[in-house]
């Protein structure tokens, strides 16, 4: 480290994207400050993965045990069953606990000095922290990694009181169990509550501004996921309106208007309301001013492949940034493997991340997940380089597995070029299908063609199985 500078590298922001950028500098060998307003592990940790897991986990432990069909396909009775809303609630703020600790043990043993306050640009290569009693200090970094993450976003007309009307950073609390709660949103975020939700006893209006639901899905998964997740539950739906005001309170009113004509169709009387709308970049008063740069107009910073900060399209010297606030890719996984493609980059290791290859999953139950490109963009990239798509579906109910567990709902659907057999994306509903989507990521990471991938040995019985099975219809296809 040359003496002018106090730090090689300075991050600012401890969410997956900035820890594991911290992370990958120290092992480098490189002299590492991270800097956190708030707590170590950011929106994943503390307000996001990790504890909607643990309400996940807990209350499809109820829904399993309360569902007297489906454990009668096993000749197994249960009665009696309750639960206590407080206890889970413990158990998803203990999980927090646990790896906000861990990771702060992490950066400690790798030599990392965490700086805990609010981190802004303070011109090039320095960086001043405002600590919580107002004290500032500046420091200087030969290279400055921006990882300030997002926030939940809330739409003009709707009032948060963090108890009636709340995003999600307050109903991962589950300080209450409201008999009757709007979800406004049908992407993953009001999805993943709407089953945690109907699990504890809550009725549910999910409402949608576009008019289908799940519209982030692959159109063919939503319509088996919406038969399943939404219509088979407590769940009403409203499509093709917006919630133009919600005012909190006993009741919580909210008034929805046509989407088109934003004219009013009706007013809902309830006694909570979530606001699932989706994240917006957290770059405010990041002092991006002092290097000249300028957002976009969703607030996003620009980027290169590298994860280096552009200006006027070209690269700012010594300036990375990653995570949500570049707006690549909002998962906490893709942040992290920014952070440590930059990292590569800063010591001299050309490196870009890929993003066809990075999966996302929805933890509901069953679950949801994707990867690569969805089938629309797959025909639009087919016209572009003159190749025809491929689509071929495997099924649950033809899987041993899936059938030994009475829970064959469900299919994979995987494209593939005809020509040569790359797969180019893969769309899962289905048990497990939050893991079963690594193994195509990992071909399409690879540009893997079916060709090959038929042949590929799976464990019997298994549920990987319906990824085999695909694979080999494919090829069939191409053959």
């Amino acid at each position: 480290m040359s003496s002018e500078f106090d730090y090689d590298v300075i991050v600012i922001g401890a969410g997956y994207g900035g820890f594991d950028a911290a992370k990958h500098a120290c092992e480098k060998g490189l002299k590492t400050a991270i800097v956190e307003a708030r707590d170590l592990g950011g929106t994943c940790v503390n307000r996001g993965c990790v504890p909607s897991k643990a309400l996940l986990a807990a209350s499809g432990r109820v829904r399993e045990i309360t569902d007297t069909d489906h454990l009668q396909n096993f000749g197994i009775q249960v009665q009696g069953v309750s639960f206590d809303r407080q206890a889970i609630a413990d158990h998803a703020a203990n999980l927090v606990d646990t790896v906000r600790t861990n990771l702060g043990n992490t950066l400690e043993r790798l030599g990392a000095e965490i700086l805990m306050g609010r981190g802004r640009l303070a011109g090039s290569q320095r960086v001043t922290v405002t600590a919580a009693d107002g004290t500032e200090k500046t420091y200087s970094a030969r290279d400055v990694i921006l990882a300030t993450g997002s926030d939940p976003f809330v739409p003009p007309g709707i009032e948060i009181d963090g108890k009636t009307v709340f995003t999600s950073d307050d109903a991962l609390k589950l300080e209450t169990l409201p008999q009757w709660i709007a979800i406004i949103g049908s992407g993953y975020i009001g999805l993943e509550f709407s089953d945690v939700y109907t699990a504890l006893g809550c009725e549910v209006t999910m409402i949608e501004a576009l008019d289908r639901l799940l519209p982030t899905f692959d159109p063919d998964v939503a319509k088996v996921a919406q038969r399943s997740l939404l219509d088979g539950r407590d769940i009403e739906t409203r499509t093709g309106v917006l919630a133009r005001k919600i005012t909190p309170g006993s009741p919580v009113v909210i008034e929805l208007a046509d989407f088109e004509t934003k004219e009013l169709v009706e007013v809902l009387e309830v006694d909570a309301c979530l606001v699932a709308t989706g994240r917006i970049p957290s770059t405010k008063n990041l002092g991006l001013e002092t290097v000249a740069v300028e957002v976009d107009r969703r607030g996003f910073i620009p980027v290169d492949d590298g994860m280096r900060v552009l200006r006027d399209s070209k690269p700012v010297p010594h300036l990375f940034a990653v995570g949500d606030a570049t707006g690549k890719l909002m998962l906490a996984h893709a942040a992290a493997a920014q952070g440590v493609v930059a990292i590569e980059n800063i010591t001299g290791h050309p490196r870009s991340v890929d993003y066809r290859s990075i999966p996302a999953a929805t933890f509901t139950h069953p679950e949801i997940s994707s990867v690569g490109l969805s089938e629309a963009d797959a025909k639009a990239l087919g016209g572009q380089e003159g190749f025809e798509v491929g689509s071929v579906r495997s099924y649950f109910k033809a899987n041993s597995k899936a059938l030994a567990e009475a829970d064959a709902d469900g299919f994979a659907k995987v494209l593939f070029r005809k020509d040569t057999g790359e797969v180019l994306g893969a769309h899962i509903f289905g048990l497990h299908a939050a893991d079963l989507i690594q193994e195509v990521a990992n071909a399409i990471a690879r540009r893997q063609s079916v060709k090959e991938l038929a042949f590929e040995v799976h464990t019997h019985p298994t549920l990987s199985e319906v990824i085999e099975s695909a694979y080999k219809q494919a090829a069939t296809a191409i053959a």
